[in-house]
């Protein structure tokens, strides 16, 4: 019996699928299919401890295909071995013949991995390069959360190494002792343009990690012995923390077993007619050069999955907001009458961390700033607050990893930090990730600070999230501005309880409480503050308290004005529409950061209406400057209540 031609047998296998399905398809990535073809095959019919029923049960082994495009070789592989896809009510084995739907637009075969689209032996949407290996890194600390000992294998490409969240994601590994990660550098030599840079040879990749103080092992990734060895290795030290953690550095070959597909220009090419006939050929002399020893006895083994644990349901409501602060000697804090959104979000934390042990934070170095700290203070939730240091990408990333394993992720930062960030969310929100995002020090009243720390685009971004449907039916995004302690608590709760992504702004600022331990918050809501007659001022965040002013200056001058709350995007239409009806038809939206966010949302409700509605959008106009207070910060971008009260008369044509 001999193992190695096995494995040649099934990789050579893997290739052959690769080539037919992209062909089929007509796009494709063949070639890199095919030089992880002998990983895959040892990772999933041998080294890895799953089972092709169950592909995504709690406690088995996981791949993250980082290298996305290379996913031909593991759909291959799973309809070799018949794993089920497709929806939870719906689920059948895949099979060979279901490789020609690759691509299509009704197949769970996505062009990259993705678990929404009905393939959850994936736990993460992955192929815009360099988050895979984040993702692996976050069902890790799950798994070390939850006590199993899960290993995580994720493959990365040599041209995608250079990616700087990769640098992130290996010093997240080794400060967290992640010793159940391993990740498996695919050195094929070329990227998509031209070969990879000298600084991605399989020699440098491996200093670097033995820099990074990682054990490294360097294979021939066609070589089934080496594979298997070095897999071996990985598992027995997977469970150790005081290990070093095991990278793997493979030198393979793109397009291995098919010289005419090898070299430059076939990235991203499938064969097709002559060239796919002339390539099959190949692969078959490979079959018969590689396989001659092969016995029929000789297989591979899956092992089924154990028991998966149990997971602690919170049996109680969540606390009111004064509750939590009496508990924490808090309560007089509460009497002042101002208290900042950010605080009382932490106090949100760590009640809902003593509720229900899947609620873990990740932060990014500034817990101290955004109060996500106050969940660490409570020795119970102590293991769950993860610090990820100044690495916003990899922290989402990580966030990400751990929805896909089961845990309820609240990511902070400053609102502003996370921009840097923006297409690792959307691929969370992909991957249909249960991510919560909570950015403080939002919008211009930072002030002293200047713009570097100042999230000004932030909320349009987001908005367009929320304007698409995900994967279960629901906006892709809530966008939630609480405009006080009591709403910013209550709506932490909310996100808690809401499968899907949300994102919330904080502020620095301490601000007026509007609300009380009563006050029920809604995704979708808002809320009235004042009813008038003559005008609508829609405002959010921080801007509710400067509109509230301007309320009470339009009532010395004779106007009747309705503010609004708008503390949720997407936000119930109809509901302001006959409000708005009532208050002669006219708008004024404010809000403390740049268009195309609050005022744009409501001119596309106002315009869908069709009805003679007026709207005046007051949002930051200019790229500010430090200022020393957030009053003079609103005067400089013309946003107080004077300003409001000038647009509002001259909206309605009156005399200012």
């Amino acid at each position: 019996m001999s193992y190695e031609a096995a494995v040649h047998a099934q990789a050579i296998e893997l290739d052959r699928l690769s080539l037919e399905m992209t062909a089929a398809a007509g796009s494709g990535h063949p070639t890199s299919a095919m030089s992880i073809g002998h990983i895959v095959t040892v990772l999933m019919f041998s080294s890895m401890r799953w089972s092709p029923d169950y592909p995504n049960y709690p406690t088995s082994d996981r791949l993250v295909l980082s290298e996305g495009h290379a996913v031909p070789a593991v759909y291959a592989a799973m309809a070799t071995l018949g794993v089920q896809v497709g929806p939870e009510d719906n689920r059948s084995k895949l099979t060979v013949d279901d490789l020609k739907t690759l691509r299509e637009w009704n197949s769970v075969l996505d062009g990259h991995p993705n678990p929404m689209e009905g393939v959850d032996f994936f736990d993460a949407a992955t192929g815009s390069l360099g988050q895979g290996l984040s993702v692996a890194a976050g069902v890790a600390k799950a798994a070390r959360l939850d006590g199993t000992d899960r290993r995580v294998y994720c493959i990365i490409g040599d041209g995608e190494f250079r990616e700087g969240q990769i640098v992130e994601a290996l010093d997240f590994i080794v400060d967290h002792k992640l010793t159940n990660v391993c990740p498996i550098i695919n050195c094929n030599a070329f990227g998509q343009a031209d070969r990879v840079s000298g600084q991605q040879t399989p020699e440098t990749i491996a200093n670097k990690l033995r820099a990074f103080n990682y054990d490294v092992i360097e294979i021939d990734g066609h070589a089934p012995a080496q594979i298997k060895d070095a897999m071996d290795r990985f598992a027995s030290i997977s469970a150790d923390e005081n290990a070093k953690p095991i990278a793997v550095v493979a030198t393979t070959v793109k397009g291995w077993g098919c010289p005419s597909l090898q070299g430059g220009g076939w990235h991203g090419k499938p064969a097709s007619g002559d060239a796919l006939e002339r390539a099959l050929g190949e692969l078959n002399e490979a079959r018969i050069e590689l396989t001659s020893s092969l016995a029929g006895t000789d297989q591979f083994t899956i092992e089924p999955p154990s028991q998966a644990p149990d997971k602690r349901v919170p049996s109680d409501e969540m606390p009111k907001l004064s509750e939590a602060m009496r508990e924490m000697d808090m309560e007089a804090t509460l009497q002042t009458g101002r208290f900042a959104t950010r605080r009382a979000y932490g106090v949100a934390l760590r009640a809902l961390g003593a509720m229900n042990d899947d609620v873990v934070v990740l932060d990014a170095d500034v817990s101290n700033s955004t109060f996500s700290e106050t969940f660490k203070k409570n020795p119970s939730n102590a293991p769950r607050f993860i610090e990820c240091k100044i690495a916003e990408q990899n922290m989402i990333s990580v966030g990400a990893g751990m929805s896909a394993a089961g845990k309820i992720p609240f990511t902070s930062s400053f609102s502003k930090f996370l921009t840097r960030a923006y297409d690792q969310i959307e691929m969370a929100m992909n991957s249909g990730a249960n991510l919560k995002i909570v950015g403080s020090h939002s919008g211009i009243t930072l002030a002293a600070d200047g713009p570097s720390q100042m999230s000004l685009p932030d909320v349009s971004w987001f908005r367009s999230l929320s304007l698409a449907t995900d994967h279960r039916g629901n906006p892709g995004c809530y966008v939630l501005q609480p405009a006080d302690a009591y709403a910013a608590y209550a709506l932490t709760g909310v996100m808690a309880e809401y499968e899907g992504m949300c994102y919330m702004r904080t502020l620095r600022a301490e601000t007026e409480l509007l609300y009380s331990d009563d006050h029920v918050f809604n995704l979708g809501g808002f809320e009235t503050l004042a009813e008038g007659r003559d005008i609508v001022i829609a405002a959010t965040g921080y801007m509710v308290h400067e509109a509230n002013k301007a309320v009470d200056l339009l009532d010395e001058a004779g106007v009747s004005a309705t503010l609004l709350d708008m503390y949720s995007i997407p936000f119930d239409t109809d509901k302001l529409l006959d409000i708005v009806a009532a208050n002669g038809g006219f708008v004024v939206s404010l809000e403390d950061n740049y268009g195309g966010g609050l005022g744009s949302a409501i001119a596309d409700a106002l315009m869908e209406s069709g009805d003679g509605f007026e709207l005046a959008q007051m949002y930051v106009k200019r790229i500010p400057k430090s200022a020393k207070t957030p009053e003079e910060m609103l005067q400089m971008c013309e946003l107080t209540a004077k300003d409001v009260v000038n647009r509002v008369m001259s909206l309605l044509g009156v005399p200012a």
